[in-house]
């Protein structure tokens, strides 16, 4: 069993955080910490606030912050653009990412790069994705489902970033590409390692739950409405939920 040591460094830390979009508020005074080299999961039903709080932390400029702070590795990034969290680290795989024509899947892996184009890095990284057929190809232009997901993560791939944001990664996937995008998303968390010397951290909305047959989460909430109202260990939230669905969170945003 993973034993977690009492100083590890809280990676992404947010702060009663209120956000709008379209002058609509959407979340409502959430507060969450996740440590470095521990993974986080997200339920709740559709349109709780779960996406906006993904673009919220990456940046997007829609996504308006009214008050309460972001902090990434220590440093406030409420302000800052998405290029600059990027470069600090923060990455994000999109539920629906749009097609790009035009734009081949090879050039944007190089630049996610950010470093002297490595067609032998560049070829390592599409084979471990089983995208090596699709670098030449304009970005998810035709891709199915499970071939968009993993695009996304290799992306990410290339990027390395300390924290990933993941926005129901199972969706949309076959059972032909699950075991694989599992496999992509726990490369990138550094799951090979001991928990105490991870240094990577994801936060996943699932709606299903099934991506925590691949993932091994630590912790788990509930959005509703725009709060955070439950805390706990993933498979047992997921297993209430299953049972008594979200109404039983709905009583304890009520109370």
């Amino acid at each position: 069993m993973d034993s977690e040591k009492p100083d590890k460094e809280i990676l992404l830390d947010i702060k009663d955080l209120d956000v709008s979009v379209d002058g609509r508020e959407i979340l409502h005074k959430v507060n969450l910490s996740i440590p470095a080299g521990e993974t986080q999961i997200i339920f709740g039903p559709n349109g709780s606030g779960k996406t906006t709080l993904l673009m919220s932390i990456m940046g997007f400029p829609r996504y308006k912050v009214a008050s309460g702070k972001i902090f990434f590795k220590g440093t406030d990034v409420t302000d800052m653009s998405v290029d600059e969290r990027a470069r600090l680290g923060i990455g994000i795989m999109f539920q629906r990412p749009p097609v790009v024509r035009g734009v081949k899947t090879r050039d944007m892996v190089a630049a996610c790069l950010n470093k002297e184009n490595n067609e032998e890095l560049i070829a390592e990284l599409a084979g471990k994705a089983n995208m090596s057929d699709f670098l030449s190809r304009d970005i998810n232009h035709g891709f199915s489902g499970g071939e968009i997901k993993r695009s996304e993560l290799l992306q990410l791939s290339a990027q390395s970033p300390s924290l990933v944001l993941l926005d129901e990664p199972e969706s949309g996937v076959d059972l032909e590409n699950i075991s694989l995008i599992g496999s992509l998303i726990n490369d990138l968390l550094g799951k090979v390692h001991p928990f105490h010397e991870r240094i990577n951290s994801g936060l996943i909305i699932t709606h299903t739950g099934n991506i925590l047959n691949y993932v091994n989460a630590r912790t788990g909430y509930v959005m509703y409405d725009g709060y955070i109202i439950c805390e706990g260990e993933p498979l047992d939230m997921l297993n209430t939920i299953k049972e008594k669905g979200y109404r039983e969170c709905y009583k304890c945003l009520r109370s």
